[in-house]
Parts: structure tokens; C-alpha cells; sequence
């Protein structure tokens, strides 16, 4: 089964998980199902480039996904070095840690193993890697000059969509703003989604995981840049990830919807690659940046209260998720985050209310407020913040 990278059209959703399955879509080779990581070894070695570096975190060497991933990769006749050293939300010296890696290593292949963390360091390291300087030179988009080298991605979580994306968002080590540094030669070549490697997730992973992918679906929807292609990606997915999630939080969950929502959080990042995001993003960013509140769940506070805020530009597009408009689609939003075990407020966050201020600021200077579909200003920020305050 092939998809064509300019169209959207999708693989069935009985394909998802029963079997192992192939697929293309917008250049990057997806191979998916359970028990597909064995062909890890097989989609590096097709890349003709020589020694891994195997990009990950202590957490999943703890729970054997690296050594199996390591097993795969060598068992096809590849040499590969671990970094396990990967933090969440990695900032610029993570990257220069994996960079050291990187050479040390002689690697001519990165292979990120995790979430959105191990996708976006090894994303940055290629960038410092390959073409010198750091990380900050490629804050924006297109400023690699030379090649980078070929990757994969293997995602166990249910949630970032970072496999699917051109861009690295990394932290910087000083000023704790996020960079997003973007290239079409950052995209991974192939990505191998097992849903068995996230069931060892703990419940709350996959809530926070599973939470951003379905308001990536849902604000890549709506964008000011969104094309029928990018909207076709973003309905799919939310189809995929609404129906499964609910079914993820059990304590002995089925791989079947795991895997739907690995496939949903693929998609959704995709749409995201092709539309890109909007306000909920923009104020969910400076909570974890200055509170400490796990991006998806701050994504989660913000989402319903953005999607009632664009339903006067938007209605009509949201009823595509749900017939019943905006407003019924903010309440299964608020009913999928009660779901997830999720905080309801930003007082049950412990967020200062003194801070409402200083935070809608810098949430109207992040990036992606800029594609909301109705203009969203520092005013709008704090009366946003407001409604989910309490």
C-alpha cells in the first residue's frame, strides 16, 4: 500500500495495527503495526549511509526498547552507538551533548527512539552536526545549507507528531524561549511506529501524549494556511485519535488503538507540517516554559476556551469534528481532558494569578498565534488565560 506524497489520501483504518504495513506519505517512508520494530535494521540499512547513532532516554533503556532497537539496527549489519541522554523539553546544551555523541561516534545515521524530546534533539544535532555552528543559527526556517544526515524516527509515545515535521523545537539554555528551527532536510526519511513500544507508557504519559495530538488535529484544522490537503490529514486524524483515546488510559490498554493513535499523531503532524498551529500552542507555551506544566496538559487548559474564541471565524469548519459546532467540540475537549486524569484549571496548576499578565505577553510573541484563524493579541491572551483560570 503506497500514498502518494501530494495526496491525502489515507490508509484504511483496519490497516492501522492487524499486520505490519508500508507506506509514503509526503516523502517520508511509514512502516507500521505491531511488532514492526524488527524492521528497524531494514529501513537503516536501505538508507546506504553507514553508522547509527541510537537517540534516546534513560527511561527507555530501562524498559529494554533500546537495547531492542539497538538488536534490530545491528542485526542488519550496522554498527550503532547509544545516547541515552535525552531530556524532556531539550534545551540547546542537550543538543550539543548529542552533537559530541554524534562525532564521536563517526555517525552517518540518527535513529531517535521516544517522544517529541529524543525527535527533537536528534533533529537539532543533525542541524549542528552537519552544517556547523549552533543551534540558534537555525532559528526560523530554511538556514541549513549543507546536507543533513538521513533519519528515523521511532516514536513510543501516542502524541507529538514531531515524526512527521520538519522543525526541532528546542530550548534555549539561558532564556528558556523555545526555538523553532525548521528545514526541509530536517524531515525524517522513515519512521517506524510499533504500538507495542508504548505500552509501557505510564497512564498519564499517554493522557498528556494522546491530549496534544488530537489539539494538533484540531488547530491545524482551522489555520490561517490550511490547504483541502492539510484539513483532509487533520479530520483524519481527529477521527483516529477521538475514537481511540479514551481506550489508551486503560491500565492493560489493547495495541489496536494504540496503534490508531500513533497513526492519528502521525497525521495530525503532518497537517501541522502543511497548516501549522494557532493560539492554544501560543499561550500553552509560555505555561511550560515559566510554570512548569507539561505541554500537553497545558495545551489541554487552553484548547476549549481557543476553539469557543475562533468559533465566530471557524464554525463552520469545526463542525467537521463535530456536528454540533465549536461549542460541542470545546465540551468533548474539556470531557477528553476529564478523561485523562488532566487538570481543569490553571489555579489547579498552581499559576499565580499575578502572572496572567507577563504570561499573555509572551504567549502574543509566539509564532504560532500568527496562523490562528481569528487574530489573537495580548489582550485576547489575558482574556484567555482568565477563562481558564478557575
Amino acid at each position: 500500500m503506497m500514498i502518494s506524497a501530494r495526496s491525502a489520501s489515507l490508509p484504511p483504518q483496519t490497516d492501522s495495527t492487524a499486520r505490519p504495513w508500508s507506506a509514503v506519505l509526503g516523502g517520508i517512508k511509514l512502516t507500521a503495526g505491531a511488532g514492526c520494530l524488527k524492521r528497524l535494521g531494514e529501513e537503516a540499512r536501505a538508507l546506504e549511509a553507514g553508522d547509527v547513532l541510537l537517540v534516546t532516554d534513560p527511561g527507555l533503556v530501562r524498559a529494554g526498547h533500546a537495547e531492542r532497537a539497538r538488536e534490530a539496527i545491528a542485526g542488519a549489519g550496522l554498527r550503532v552507538s547509544l545516547f541515552d541522554e535525552v531530556r524532556e523539553n531539550p534545551s540547546t546544551d542537550d543538543v550539543e551533548r548529542t552533537v559530541a555523541a554524534a562525532r564521536a561516534a563517526g555517525a552517518r545515521i540518527l535513529v531517535a527512539l521516544g517522544g517529541g524530546s529524543a525527535m527533537d534533539c536528534a533533529k537539532g544535532a543533525n542541524f549542528v552536526f552537519s552544517n556547523g555552528g549552533k543551534m540558534s543559527d537555525y532559528w526560523g526556517y530554511g538556514k541549513a545549507a549543507a546536507p543533513m544526515l538521513p533519519m528515523i524516527a521511532v516514536p513510543t509515545t501516542c502524541g507529538t507528531g514531531s515524526d512527521a515535521q520538519s522543525y526541532a523545537l528546542i530550548s534555549q539554555a539561558e532564556g528558556r524561549r523555545k526555538m523553532a528551527c525548521g528545514d526541509p532536510k530536517a524531515l525524517f526519511r522513515a519512521v517506524v511506529m510499533d504500538p507495542e513500544l508504548t505500552v509501557s507508557a505510564s497512564r498519564r504519559v499517554r493522557s498528556v501524549s494522546g491530549i496534544d495530538a488530537i489539539a494538533h488535529a484540531v488547530e491545524s484544522l482551522v489555520t490561517r494556511r490550511g490547504t483541502p490537503e492539510s484539513m483532509a490529514l487533520s479530520e483524519r486524524a481527529y477521527r483516529l485519535l477521538n475514537g481511540a483515546f479514551e481506550h489508551i488510559l486503560d491500565a492493560d490498554p489493547r495495541i489496536e488503538p494504540l496503534g490508531r493513535m500513533q497513526l492519528g499523531a502521525h497525521l495530525a503532524g503532518a497537517a501541522i507540517e502543511r497548516s501549522m498551529l494557532g493560539a492554544a500552542h501560543a499561550a500553552a507555551n509560555p505555561l511550560t516554559a515559566r510554570q512548569g506544566i507539561a505541554h500537553g496538559e497545558a495545551v489541554a487548559l487552553m484548547l476549549p476556551h481557543v476553539v469557543r474564541f475562533n468559533s465566530g471565524v471557524a464554525e463552520k469548519v469545526y463542525t467537521r469534528l463535530d456536528p454540533g459546532g465549536s461549542e460541542a467540540l470545546a465540551a468533548r475537549l474539556e470531557d477528553l481532558r476529564q478523561l485523562g486524569g488532566l487538570a481543569t484549571c490553571l489555579q489547579e496548576c498552581s499559576v499565580p494569578r499575578d502572572t496572567l499578565g507577563s504570561l499573555a505577553t509572551l504567549a502574543s510573541q509566539e509564532w504560532t498565534g500568527e496562523f490562528n484563524p481569528r487574530p489573537v493579541g495580548e489582550q485576547d491572551f489575558l482574556e484567555l488565560y482568565e477563562r481558564a483560570y478557575s
